[in-house]
């Protein structure tokens, strides 16, 4: 996923608003904080016993980081495409999960990485799961507004 979002998610936007430089240079900094206390919480100090990956605790994580994923995948093809090439004004997102929240994108993150978090137990992947839910779901709570 770290792939779609930083490089592939990038080139299928449309031009839109532009990002303050600070904004990007916070980003990209917990970004990379994260994803090397990640790197670092799964490779030196994780344990799993011989079967973890039979265990339905890493299957249900697993499963859920996957239907997170796609449909964050999904939920942003939506947004994506919701105007037409000089199209303004604003719209509501119809189809996927938009038929049933309205920061579908929002949720399938947050679900994602909830899921990341069950398939490691670590507690690095919970904080990170924990950040994703406030920092998200208060940009999906003022997007519902």
């Amino acid at each position: 996923f770290v792939h779609y979002r930083s490089l592939i998610f990038p080139l299928l936007i449309r031009a839109g608003k532009p990002t303050p430089f600070f904004t990007f240079v916070l980003a990209l900094l917990f970004c990379v904080y994260n994803g090397y206390l990640q790197g670092r919480s799964l490779s030196s100090y994780a344990k799993y016993p011989s079967g973890w990956l039979k265990d339905p605790l890493f299957i249900t994580g697993f499963l859920g980081w996957l239907l997170g994923m796609a449909i964050n995948i999904h939920s942003d093809h939506i947004l994506r495409n919701l105007r037409k090439p000089g199209e303004t004004g604003y719209k509501i997102p119809r189809g996927g999960m938009f038929e049933y929240v309205s920061g579908a994108n929002f949720f399938g993150e947050i679900l994602e990485w909830f899921g990341f978090a069950l398939a490691c137990c670590t507690i690095e992947s919970l904080a990170f799961a924990l950040c994703t839910l406030f920092i998200l779901g208060s940009r999906a709570k003022q997007h519902h507004q």
